[in-house]
């Protein structure tokens, strides 16, 4: 018997595992056409990866506008990006296929793979591909972030700008961003949907009515009181001109504080905050009920005015309580539960009266009761922001581990959301459609593009049951725009911008062109 106990190797290195057999296994031929059974009948499918072709056909119509408004490329041409390795990829292109993605509706940086196949839109955007998605993550990780905040609130400023000189309202408020990682500024606070997961907090500021985003903060999971808010709210109003500052400032019971208040007071600003429902306003509200003179506050509402001086005030203060009965009455208390009702009457009332719910408003308004109590109604449009641009847009996403990263993200994010949102309400000025709608009825469309005799060419298929509807609008859109190239050519970008914006809000201004800024800011 031998003895040898080398070990023998089955496949050699270099050896294929083909070789081992009697028959090897060719390559596979990828034929031209599959036939295809399907319970309607045969199909022969062929593929065509090399043709250029793009989901988003009708983003042409989107480019225009841009181009009109002289939007975009001064935004590109700005932006403090810059690389030493020759091998880096182009600003343009960065920017683009951000760009791209943010429009498209993603909230990963994985989702930028779905947008190379794009060889339609690219170059609409003077792009010379769409970058990977490790190249779109990591392009801002080493900037400064004074330039970056610079160039992103200056082209923020840009889109909304014409407008501030109407009387306008500032819509102040944070919101919640979940975190699953190890992040900067990840903190466990306030998380009313997710109890004890780390966050981030986005200070908002808005122009109510026009739901145009202003400017956002991203600050660390604890920092979701008002305190941290206040900063950029007054660094907002007062750069500023006179001519141009809000009416009114309003927000919910975080901001009804007295350090908010003194400073609008000492500025002169209009504001108008909601209050907790603290001893001293339950005490009011109490005595307003012993009072009575309810007047009509609108929606089922009643209204009295008062005035409070809480601990810690400088002064007092005008007052409105509101009250609305309630359908359902208060359920009686379980044997065994206490229960504190907020009007404690102390055997007053033998009767049981009806049951109602309160709200206490703090202002300097003058105004009645009745616009007082609606123009605090109308801030609740403000929570419809908040859920486009979360879940539709990208708010809720587009996370890295440094904080950096995460407000370029949610800046860029707001730009992009606010050119669209003016772009559709200049497409389909009847009413305001979120993402989810209009993103399939005014850019979802089969577009292929071809080239005759140096023409460039998309066809169009619409995607859409309205596909009429949508041709009618965007080519009034594109009539609108061309001809104010044409015809309006010694215009600066700034007043083509001005005219655009009258022809949005129109209907708002009552057919008259916005008012002439004393200032304006250039794109240059």
């Amino acid at each position: 018997m031998s003895s040898d106990l080398s070990v023998v190797v089955a496949h050699p290195e270099g050896e294929s595992i083909f070789s081992a057999t009697s028959t090897s296994v060719p390559a596979l031929v990828l034929p031209d056409s599959v036939a295809v059974d399907t319970p309607g009948g045969r199909v022969h499918v062929e593929w065509d990866p090399q043709a250029p072709l793009t989901p988003m056909g009708q983003l042409v119509f989107f480019t225009q506008f841009l181009k009109t408004a002289e939007l975009y490329e001064p935004w590109v041409a700005e932006c403090p990006l810059r690389y030493t390795s020759p091998n880096a990829p182009a600003v343009g292109d960065v920017l683009g296929t951000s760009f791209l993605s943010i429009l498209a509706g993603h909230h990963r940086y994985a989702h930028v793979t779905a947008l190379r196949h794009d060889t339609v839109n690219p170059p609409l955007l003077r792009m010379s591909k769409v970058v990977s998605e490790d190249s779109l993550r990591r392009a801002f990780e080493e900037e400064s972030p004074e330039g970056m905040e610079l160039w992103q609130r200056k082209h923020l400023q840009l889109s909304y700008q014409p407008l501030l000189y109407e009387p306008w309202i500032l819509d102040v408020d944070t919101t919640i961003k979940t975190l699953y990682g190890r992040q900067e500024g990840a903190q466990v606070g306030y998380n009313p949907h997710k109890r004890g997961r780390p966050a981030h907090v986005y200070h908002t500021y808005f122009m109510g009515g026009a739901r145009l985003v202003l400017d956002v903060e991203v600050q660390p999971g604890k920092q979701t009181a008002a305190l941290h808010t206040q900063p950029g709210l007054w660094r907002l109003v007062d750069e500023l001109t006179p001519d141009a500052q809000p009416w009114l400032i309003r927000g919910d019971c975080n901001f009804g504080n007295e350090s908010l208040m003194a400073q609008a007071e000492a500025r002169q600003q209009k504001y108008l905050f909601k209050l907790r429902l603290t001893r001293k306003p339950k005490d009011l509200i109490r005595q307003m009920e012993q009072t009575g003179g309810w007047k009509d506050a609108g929606q089922g509402w009643q209204g009295q005015e008062g005035t409070l001086r809480l601990q810690g005030w400088s002064c007092s203060r005008r007052v409105i309580i509101l009250r609305r009965k309630l359908e359902q009455p208060r359920q009686a208390p379980v044997l065994g539960q206490r229960v504190q009702l907020l009007l404690n009457w102390s055997g007053l009332f033998p009767v049981q009266g009806p049951s109602y719910e309160y709200a206490v408003l703090v202002t300097s308004l003058t105004e009645e009761i009745l616009t007082i109590a609606q123009l605090y109604r109308d801030r609740a449009d403000m929570e419809n922001n908040f859920d486009e641009l979360k879940n539709q847009w990208g708010w809720g996403g587009f996370v890295t581990k440094d904080l950096l990263r995460c407000q370029i993200a949610a800046r860029t994010i707001a730009l992009i959301y606010n050119w669209w949102s003016l772009f559709v309400r200049l497409a389909d000025p009847s009413k305001r459609r979120e993402a989810i709608t209009s993103r399939p009825l005014l850019l979802g469309a089969v577009g292929r593009r071809t080239t005759h005799a140096g023409q460039v060419c998309v066809t169009i298929t619409p995607a859409h049951g309205q596909a009429g509807r949508i041709q009618e609008m965007l080519t009034r859109v594109s009539t609108f725009l061309r001809g104010l190239m044409d015809t309006a050519e010694q215009l600066t970008s700034a007043q083509r911008w001005h005219r655009i914006l009258s022809k949005i809000f129109e209907k708002q201004l009552g057919g008259r062109p916005l008012k002439v800024p004393s200032l304006v800011l250039t794109s240059g």
